[in-house]
């Protein structure tokens, strides 16, 4: 059976499409849409501009799926419908004006189906999970293959870069600020205080943008998936400019996320200070993996 996942994000728009055999699902085609709907968000509340900027990508999506007679379609949002005060008026809206059904997720089942789809795929059975999203972070820590504990916290790339930095990139004032947001989300999870995790599983737009950048600098192989702490530091250590050689730097490898590439750095690696971590292993599978294997019962 072939099957169609749109992804309604903070930062982008994402359709996957997914061939499924029994317990076993293959990528057939992915295409992303930087569609910004967190910038759409005044007084907590999504504007009609930003809906209508919603739909919009959604009935392109439609028009693929439909070229490709695909009738099995699930569509689901994360923060980007979440964390707004408006949100079942704009799923409302979405279904009037698209006809497609948008689940909303919470945060704690966003890093249930992170850890789902991650595990499915890595062969890790100890660590932490962590998905940077553009509204929210989804940490899990597990153990002998099983999850511990599923938990978000409402930072993110989009949202650090919004809310602290003023220009295209951050200078180290912002950086310490977005920081410090991170260091004040990881107090009220006194529980994860002092626990050492030397490997992150990494999920997400960030983390996998981050390898490219990773693989890049240390002229690695493009699939290579580990990244070691110190040279993410490394490669951190080299953005920190704000000028033109460092935007070109970014423009180079991930065009798209010039602006939140950095903030979404510093979230990884305020975290992986917090979890004394040594390893960043890269999962190809996510939240969309995990919600589609989900609906699979698998």
């Amino acid at each position: 059976m072939i099957v169609g996942i749109i992804d309604v994000g903070s930062n982008t728009i994402r359709l996957s499409i997914y061939k499924t055999e029994q317990k076993k699902i293959t990528l057939l085609l992915h295409k992303k849409t930087m569609a910004g709907l967190i910038g759409f968000v005044k007084n907590g509340e999504m504007c009609q501009k930003g809906i209508r900027r919603a739909c919009e990508v959604l009935c392109l999506y439609q028009h693929i799926l439909s070229n490709f007679e695909i009738d099995e379609i699930y569509v689901f949002a994360t923060a980007s419908l979440r964390n707004i005060t408006n949100t079942e008026e704009a799923v409302a809206a979405i279904y009037q004006l698209t006809g497609l059904r948008v689940e909303v997720l919470s945060g704690i089942e966003e890093a249930e189906l992170d850890f789902f789809g991650a595990v499915h795929d890595a062969e890790l059975t100890e660590g932490i999970l962590i998905d940077i999203g553009g509204g929210s972070t989804e940490l899990v820590p597990f153990q002998d293959g099983k999850m511990l504990q599923a938990m978000s916290i409402p930072v993110g790339s989009l949202a650090m870069y919004r809310k602290y930095v003023k220009k295209l990139l951050p200078k180290e004032k912002e950086c310490t600020d977005i920081r410090k947001a991170v260091a004040k989300q990881l107090e009220d999870l006194s529980f994860l205080e002092g626990t050492h995790y030397p490997v992150i599983c990494g999920v997400g737009g960030t983390i996998r943008a981050t390898g490219k950048l990773y693989n890049d600098r240390f002229e690695l192989d493009v699939q290579n998936k580990e990244m070691k702490a110190g040279g993410i530091r490394k490669v951190l250590e080299e953005l920190s400019g704000t000028g033109r050689e460092t935007c070109d730097k970014i423009l180079q490898i991930v065009p798209d996320r010039v602006h939140i590439l950095k903030p979404g750095m510093v979230i990884l690696e305020t975290l992986m200070d917090a979890f004394q971590s040594e390893q960043v292993v890269i999962s190809r599978y996510g939240v969309r993996e995990g919600y589609l294997l989900k609906k699979m019962k698998v």
